[in-house]
C-alpha cells in the first residue's frame, strides 16, 4: 500500500498566521514552492496560502502585504491528510474538495505536502487523468 508518507514532498513549512504576506512571499521563493500551510499560535492548520492569494487577494485589491497577515487570508476549513493515508484516500479528499495542494500531518505535525507535481512523479498515467479530470471539471459531480 502507497501513503501518503511514500509520496509527498518533504521539508514543508508552516507560516505562522501573524507574519505578513510580504514574508510569506520570502518564504515562498525561498523554498521554490507556490503554497504555505498557515498554523495558528499552537501550530495548528489554520488554513493554506498561495501565490495566487497574495496577488489577487491582497496586490490587485490595492493593500499593503506588508500590512496584511497570513491569518487574514485564510478562509475556509484546512483540508489535510494523515501521513498514513493510502493514496485513495488522497485522490479522494483533492477530487472531492477540488484542492491541488495537501498537508500532511502525522502526530498533528506538518510533516509534508503533496502537490500535482508529487501526484505526477507517483501515479500511473489514468490514475492522474482521473484525478485531473475531476478536480479541474467546471460541472460538479
Amino acid at each position: 500500500m502507497t501513503t501518503a508518507g511514500d509520496i509527498m514532498h518533504r521539508g514543508a513549512q508552516w507560516i505562522p498566521a501573524h507574519e505578513t504576506l510580504d514574508r510569506a512571499a520570502q518564504l515562498m521563493r525561498e523554498l521554490n514552492v507556490g503554497a504555505l500551510p498557515i498554523s495558528d499560535e499552537n501550530e495548528r492548520l489554520c488554513g493554506i496560502l498561495t501565490d495566487r492569494d497574495i496577488v489577487v487577494g491582497c496586490v490587485a485589491m490595492g493593500h499593503d502585504p506588508a500590512r496584511i497577515t497570513a491569518g487574514e487570508m485564510a478562509k475556509g476549513t484546512p483540508r489535510w491528510i494523515d501521513a498514513n493515508a493510502d493514496v485513495g484516500e488522497v485522490l479522494r479528499e483533492m477530487r472531492e474538495h477540488q484542492i491541488r495542494r495537501l498537508p500532511v500531518i502525522q502526530d498533528k505535525r506538518l510533516v509534508g505536502m503533496i502537490s500535482e507535481a508529487d501526484l505526477a512523479r507517483h501515479l500511473a498515467d489514468d490514475q492522474i487523468a482521473a484525478w485531473a479530470e475531476s478536480v479541474y471539471s467546471t460541472t460538479t459531480r
